[in-house]
């Protein structure tokens, strides 16, 4: 994976992490892994977790974590009950 891509997945998640930041950090933790997992295609997730994960917010850092030591953590948001709708499952990735 080349550094560019690397350091977009890392904005992305941080972004990510912003935006469930109002919801406290342990409940933002957790809708951030939700949503990484259940938008983001296989091979962004492998990048994220292989990658150098220094750029991370704390949120997203341990999202991150929470993700590859637990895996999903179910469904923490409306949307992502949405996504899971008529065993579907919908990805950020074009």
């Amino acid at each position: 994976m080349s550094k560019s891509t690397h350091e977009t997945l890392i904005r992305f998640a941080n972004q990510i992490a912003k935006n469930f930041v109002a919801i406290g950090h342990d409940k933002a933790v957790l809708a951030t892994a939700d949503h990484i997992d259940s938008f983001w295609d296989p091979r962004m997730k492998a990048g994220i977790f292989n990658g150098d994960p220094s750029g991370l917010d704390p949120i997203a850092a341990e999202a991150i974590e929470h993700l590859m030591k637990k895996g999903n953590p179910g469904s923490q948001t409306r949307a992502t009950d949405f996504s899971k709708k008529g065993e579907l499952h919908n990805s950020d990735a074009g």
